[in-house]
């Protein structure tokens, strides 16, 4: 049976030199949750999925246990309450995705309680949500700080969102839960 940080060094992914095991100060060799990050940094990509890191997803159902390390014995630091909650996934090992909230708060997830579906939250209070990505264009809907909306199309500067009884759009930086670079359509 082959250790995961054999396997990082296998790859060449450079974690080692050409037959050494790369040892901690201590001797021993990295654990695997130290690989995982290893090789996200070298190819900003999860080990797990080879999906991008980060990236965000959302919380699938109305509560979810973020602990303070990737398995149920780990003690629970924080749980999500919102169903459809964007989060920003950082990290990948196994079955478990450390995810954090717009504040940074957050932990390990188990990937069943997530979403690939698109949400975001609204950031300023009474923001306008135009019939185009134009401010000059008409007002369809205003929404309050703190409301979740599934995400839709991205221009550069733009992004479309929805909810229960309105969508439009909205300029990017008045919502959490897209990169500033991100592109979608």
């Amino acid at each position: 049976m082959r250790n995961s940080w054999m396997l990082a060094i296998i790859l060449g992914l450079g974690l080692a030199g050409p037959g050494q095991a790369q040892e901690e100060e201590d001797g021993a060799p990295p654990d695997d949750m130290a690989v995982a990050a290893a090789v996200a940094a070298q190819t900003g990509r999860g080990p797990v999925t080879n999906l991008p890191l980060p990236r965000y997803v959302s919380l699938k159902g109305s509560e979810g246990n973020a602990r303070r390390g990737p398995s149920l014995s780990h003690r629970i630091d924080w749980v999500f309450t919102h169903a459809g909650m964007p989060l920003r996934v950082t990290a990948e090992f196994g079955h478990w995705r450390r995810v954090e909230d717009r504040d940074g708060a957050g932990g390990w997830v188990h990937y069943s309680l997530i979403s690939g579906v698109r949400t975001v939250i609204v950031e300023e209070d009474m923001t306008e949500l135009h019939v185009r990505a134009d401010p000059s264009s008409a007002v369809a809907a205003l929404a309050e700080a703190g409301a979740i909306a599934k995400l839709g199309d991205c221009t550069r500067d733009w992004c479309e969102i929805s909810a229960d009884t309105a969508d439009g759009w909205v300029p990017k930086t008045a919502i959490w839960g897209v990169s500033p670079e991100e592109l979608r359509d």
